[in-house]
Parts: C-alpha cells; sequence; structure tokens
C-alpha cells in the first residue's frame, strides 16, 4: 500500500522558475561572451565556488558577489545577477501544483540557496510568504543545501518528520543528502513529469484535468 506524504518543500530556482541555464545562456549572448563563460567561470572556477557558496550563506552581500564575479568574468558587475537571470520567469505549471496540493491539505515549503536579496531579488512576485507554508533562504540561516541543517530547519517550520514529505530540487547532487534524512526525492528535470511523481507521491490531484466547455 503506498503511503502518500504530508508535505512537499521545494526548491525555488529552476523548480518554481523557468530553468536556469536557458536564462544564463542568454545572458551570455547579450553580453557578447562566449558560451559557457559562466560555467566555467562561476561554477568550475574555485574561486566563482567559493564567492557562490559565501553569497548563499549570507557572508557575502549580492553587491560584493556581483564586484568578484564582474571581475573574474571581465564584465560590468552593475546589478550582475539580475542581469544574468533577467530572462527567468515563472513555472506556472509547478506554481498551480504547489497551490493545488496545498489546498488538499499537503503542507508546502521553499528550501533555498538564496541569490542575495538586493539590488536583485529572484523572489520579487512570488508572493512566497503568503502562499507557502514555510520559507527558508540560505542567506538567511547561515547554512546551504546540501547540509542537513538546512533541511532540518524547513522540516521544523512545516512539523513533519522527513519520511512524510517529498524534495523536490533541479540540482540533482542535493537530493541524496535530502535522501539521506528520509525524504522522498525528485529531480526536477521537466514540469509535466514532475508533477505527475508528485500526484503519485501526494495521493492528490495537482493538475485540472476538467474537459474544456463545448458549445451548446
Amino acid at each position: 500500500m503506498i503511503q502518500h506524504r504530508k508535505g512537499l518543500v521545494l526548491d525555488f530556482g529552476g523548480v518554481l522558475t523557468t530553468p536556469l541555464l536557458p536564462a544564463a545562456l542568454a545572458f551570455e549572448r547579450r553580453a557578447g561572451l562566449a558560451e559557457g563563460t559562466l560555467l566555467t567561470g562561476l561554477y568550475l572556477n574555485p574561486e566563482g565556488i567559493r564567492l557562490t557558496e559565501e553569497l548563499e550563506r549570507g557572508t557575502l552581500t549580492q553587491t560584493q558577489w556581483n564586484e568578484a564575479a564582474g571581475r573574474l568574468l571581465g564584465i560590468a558587475p552593475d546589478n550582475l545577477m539580475g542581469r544574468i537571470f533577467a530572462d527567468l520567469r515563472p513555472e506556472t505549471a509547478v506554481i498551480a501544483a504547489a497551490a493545488a496540493a496545498r489546498r488538499a491539505g499537503v503542507k508546502v515549503g521553499i528550501l533555498s540557496n538564496s541569490v542575495g536579496l538586493t539590488p536583485w531579488n529572484l523572489y520579487d512576485g512570488y508572493e512566497v510568504d503568503d502562499l507557502y507554508d514555510a520559507v527558508v533562504l540560505s542567506e538567511l540561516h547561515g547554512t546551504r543545501k546540501p547540509e542537513p541543517e538546512i533541511f532540518r530547519l524547513v522540516l521544523e517550520r512545516l512539523g513533519l518528520p522527513a519520511e512524510e514529505c517529498v524534495f523536490v530540487d533541479d540540482t540533482e547532487q542535493y537530493l541524496p543528502p535530502a535522501a539521506a534524512l528520509g525524504f522522498t526525492t525528485v529531480h526536477a528535470v521537466e514540469p509535466a513529469r514532475t508533477v505527475a511523481a508528485l500526484e503519485n507521491l501526494l495521493g492528490v490531484a495537482l493538475t485540472d484535468a476538467r474537459p474544456e466547455p463545448t458549445a451548446p
């Protein structure tokens, strides 16, 4: 017998938004950078990795990150984070599924490795404080995924054990640490697949399957 989960924990960027990589590639084209410049300079370069981890922990401000990353890439630092991710949009299918889960009695939280809140705020317009039962942003707590403490924080705020929760992230490397704590995990690759997996695990309908009305 399937035991349906009572809680849902969602990553933000790349899960409740459109994917990060296409946005970054679009920025490279706008900035006249060779494809892969961001990946190489910020996520494969040890200094770039250090800067991003410090930003996520809240020990570096977004403005400081913009300046340091701009130097690494050889480009202007002004609102660099906002320029990189200017093309991100809400992932409406997953947002709607989260709302449907909540209406069905599932507790829904956000667990995000944040990227600073100023001068650009990734979460603006998403009403995260109103539409979710718990919101844990890494910079506000000095810990980041995949560290166990940040997962425990969101569980505490939801009032549920990990064994009763599903964790969804587009970054695959964050799933095994969550699973080790007891979460059932879903790798967010494509929104329809993510929603279908959640319907099965939560045991509730998350899409509006009603037929379109026909003309009399």
